[in-house]
């Protein structure tokens, strides 16, 4: 079970709750999920009956304990635990999630925690006259596009280099004056983008890293952080977040070329435990890391991310592949599968950030 279908599992669980008359509230669009914090258990926790506690009338861990006999029972879960004021922990069954996991991504490709189709919401995103804002407030846009959102974005000035280097680009500069087709609500106008902006003694520098090195230079530290314009972003060493990044993704992509070498393709199937338990958690928490920063318009969150991943797949790929005179396993089916799954969230993060994911490094 992924965490987009445990999602989808919680609100079913409410529906039912409240079709058996146990809960009297609207059932919410969408359930969070996600690794239990401190006090928790289990592989996810979600604060939805904190949610409803307030439209239900009710103490959020009595709608907590209507909710658990609908969730215990359901194909994949092993167990719900309560703790704190209402927290809803879930246990899943470990060789079922790995391959609902792993062959969701598969499915979804470089697409996998993309919203399935458009949620209604309209936003519209402007800039300052300045480098950082415009190159966080267009990679934003591409976050809130992927969770379904249609979105615009503005800049009050904008400089050719900036698309020339940066390949950044803005729906309307300066004052937006052209008519908007009428849209239904909820409506978000005016969104403004203003990140730590880059110093102008700065910005020559930050071009000449190029595109993806400079991309990755204005996104990675958080928006209130002074981002650095070194060239400490284009060494190809492990000190590097980037080359990290987009060496994992070279090395994914190479063990599938591999294995086709050698006769034998992916197959999702139960995982060992360790690294590639580490490395699931981090694929799986993925749709919910592309959700929060879009919400929070902050590609720092998914550039993050990706070093996680990646540092995550680094000492497990070198295992994928038989060794000696092994022949494919099972088990190799497995790793490979996973291996994949890595090359294509590490891909699909970059693309996000409109940085090149090169299969060769």
């Amino acid at each position: 079970m992924t965490p987009v279908e445990l999602s989808r599992t919680v609100l079913h669980a409410v529906r039912r709750a409240v079709e058996a008359g146990e809960l009297s509230v609207a059932v919410p669009a969408r359930a969070v999920v996600a690794p239990p914090g401190p006090g928790g258990c289990g592989d996810y926790a979600t604060g939805i009956a904190l949610q409803l506690a307030r439209p239900a009338g009710q103490p959020p861990r009595r709608v907590a304990e209507v909710l658990r006999p609908h969730l215990l029972g359901v194909e994949g879960i092993t167990d719900v635990v309560l703790t704190g004021p209402g927290f809803i922990n879930i246990r899943l069954d470990g060789a079922a999630s790995a391959v609902g996991v792993v062959g969701e991504v598969l499915r979804r490709g470089e697409r996998y925690g993309y919203a399935e189709g458009p949620d209604g919401r309209v936003v519209r995103l402007h800039c300052p006259h300045e480098l950082r804002a415009v190159v966080v407030g267009e990679v934003a846009a591409r976050l809130l596009r992927s969770q379904g959102a249609l979105v615009r974005v503005s800049a009050e000035g904008f400089e050719p280099a900036w698309a020339s280097v940066l390949g950044v680009g803005v729906d309307a500069v300066g004052v937006d004056s052209r008519p908007q087709p009428p849209v239904e609500p909820p409506v978000e106008l005016s969104l403004d983008v203003r990140p730590v902006p880059v110093p102008a003694s700065a910005s020559a520098e930050l071009l000449a890293l190029g595109r993806d090195a400079g991309r990755w230079a204005l996104l990675h530290p958080a928006a209130h952080d002074l981002p650095r314009t070194g060239e400490e972003h284009l060494v190809q060493r492990e000190s590097n977040p980037l080359f990290r990044v987009r060496y994992a993704h070279a090395r994914a992509r190479a063990a599938a070329r591999n294995a086709a070498d050698l006769g034998f393709t992916a197959a999702p199937g139960p995982l060992g435990a360790g690294a590639e338990q580490e490395l699931l958690a981090a694929l799986a928490d993925h749709p919910r890391v592309l959700a929060a920063a879009a919400d929070h318009r902050a590609p720092d969150r998914l550039a993050r991310h990706l070093v996680t991943v990646a540092d995550a797949a680094l000492p497990f790929l070198p295992t994928v592949l038989p060794r000696g005179g092994e022949k494919p396993s099972a088990a190799h089916r497995a790793r490979l599968a996973l291996a994949e799954a890595v090359g294509a969230v590490l891909a699909g993060g970059l693309a996000l950030l409109g940085i090149d994911a090169p299969d060769h490094l």
